[in-house]
């Protein structure tokens, strides 16, 4: 990667990744690789989730639309359920959106909420969970002076419970849906605090991988189960990591795994996470309309293209790519190729994830002259850097860098144009910072290791090896 630097400086430069050059509300806010691929994929900006929900929240019009009227034919007899992302991050959810939520549904109706928080310390610092779920805890509190019975019912770490995607472990789901729904979970709590704080005392624990755990009251009794005639909002923005949930909630006809019960409730997503799939069927926010991608543009045009990448980033250079659109737009010129994903272990036990078989089928793809356009994404700086482990995501860059070699020299032999870039920063960066910019220590003058994605401007190299009409 330096040599597309230092050996064509004149066709390399930085560009934003991040706030409004991606769509995404502000300077502070992180780009993520769903905005990313779809301001890649169209050529184009476009208001992404966050600012969309933030609009409809300020201007009231969240609750005029018909995805609320729709969950709000339950507040009278039933329960609001609110599942999601506990953080401030800003990649799949925000805390403060939660809060207006919070506030708005019972001057709208809502009598009985119960949320089932995620935690994070992925999109923020490992440890930050504690705070989120004390804010959240004293909002609810705040409600129940008010007279609205406002509780936290169940909870789990974002990357072992509920949130999986690309069905690339469906195990993750279940562990959600028997806390949220059934109120089974092999851990039980008085108090959210008190989980996430107990739950983190064993070795190794960190937010994102904490175990699925249910709230009980004196009796032992789980204080929120979904029930028959209760509404359901999954509050992430963000499509990817709902998709599967949102299938658990919406199918009547599921077998990816047991779910005991399927209550009859009313489910909305924040926003509808599969345009094609128009799953859910029901949703409080109107997701961007992404229109004129680069894929469409180019097989409408009869160009061949290649898209290829392994499970946990397959999404993006398909369905994110193609403007929140699954399939195909021709099947006779397009070819999508996804590897399988390593599963059940975290991604820095495997860091060199699959870069050499994306690498190899992409250079066999670029090789044959079947196609006119290959785009592929190397997950690895981005999956292992989430780790927050320094030496993985060293051998997970060295395997990206080779990997991008091995591309390039296939295009170098057809002669063809190759333009690298990145969809966000990461691990670039891998340790939280003070304002001088020096690393950041904690209370035990360790260094804060950095999770998240960044603000860094990310790379660009464009070089052409034809000659262009």
């Amino acid at each position: 990667m330096d040599s597309l630097k230092k050996g064509a400086p004149e066709n390399w430069t930085l560009i934003k990744a991040h706030g409004p050059a991606v769509g995404l509300p502000t300077e502070d806010d992180m780009g993520n690789s769903e905005v990313g691929h779809n301001a890649l994929g169209a050529g184009r900006i476009f208001a992404q989730g966050a600012k969309l929900v933030d609009y409809a929240l300020a201007s009231g019009k969240i609750y005029q639309g018909e995805g609320f009227k729709y969950i709000k034919e339950c507040f009278e007899n039933g329960t609001l359920h609110l599942i999601g992302l506990l953080s401030d991050g800003g990649v799949h959810s925000r805390l403060d959106q939660l809060q207006l939520l919070l506030k708005g549904a019972p001057q709208h109706g809502a009598k009985r909420i119960r949320v089932h928080i995620l935690t994070d310390g992925r999109d923020c610092l490992d440890g930050s969970s504690i705070g989120y779920v004390e804010t959240l805890e004293n909002d609810l509190a705040e409600l129940r002076k008010q007279g609205v019975d406002a509780l936290i019912a169940s909870g789990g770490g974002r990357m072992y419970v509920t949130m999986d995607r690309y069905e690339n472990d469906w195990g993750v789901v279940k562990r959600g849906w028997d806390a949220q729904v059934l109120g089974e979970a092999p851990y039980k709590f008085k108090s959210a605090v008190e989980a996430v704080k107990k739950l983190r005392e064993a070795p190794k624990a960190s937010d994102q991988y904490l175990p699925p755990f249910v709230i009980v009251d004196e009796n032992e009794k789980a204080v929120g189960p979904i029930l028959d005639g209760d509404a359901v909002v999954t509050i992430n923005f963000r499509a990817d990591r709902m998709t599967m949930v949102a299938k658990a909630f919406e199918y009547e006809n599921f077998s990816a795994f047991d779910r005991v019960r399927y209550p009859k409730i009313r489910y909305a997503g924040m926003l509808q996470y599969d345009g094609e799939l128009k799953l859910p069927a029901h949703y409080l926010v109107s997701p961007p309309d992404i229109d004129r991608t680069s894929g469409e543009y180019l097989v409408h045009n009869g160009i061949r293209t290649f898209a290829c990448s392994e499970t946990v980033k397959f999404g993006h250079v398909t369905f994110f790519w193609n403007g929140n659109r699954s399939g195909y737009f021709n099947e006779k010129l397009e070819e999508y190729v996804e590897i399988p994903s390593d599963s059940g272990i975290t991604f820095n036990v495997q860091p060199k994830m699959k870069a050499l078989e994306i690498a190899e089928r992409t250079r066999d793809a670029i090789l044959s002259g079947r196609y006119d356009q290959v785009r592929v994404n190397l997950p690895n700086g981005d999956m292992v850097g989430h780790t927050g482990d320094i030496e993985a995501t060293v051998v997970a860059c060295k395997a990206a860098d080779e990997a991008v070699k091995i591309i390039l020299d296939a295009i170098e032999q057809v002669g063809g144009i190759y333009l690298v870039t990145a969809d966000h920063g990461n691990a670039e960066d891998m340790v939280k910072r003070n304002k001088a910019g020096q690393p950041a220590k904690d209370k035990d003058g360790k260094i804060q290791i950095l999770t998240s994605h960044t603000l860094s401007p990310v790379s660009l190299s464009l070089v052409l090896r034809c000659q262009l009409l």
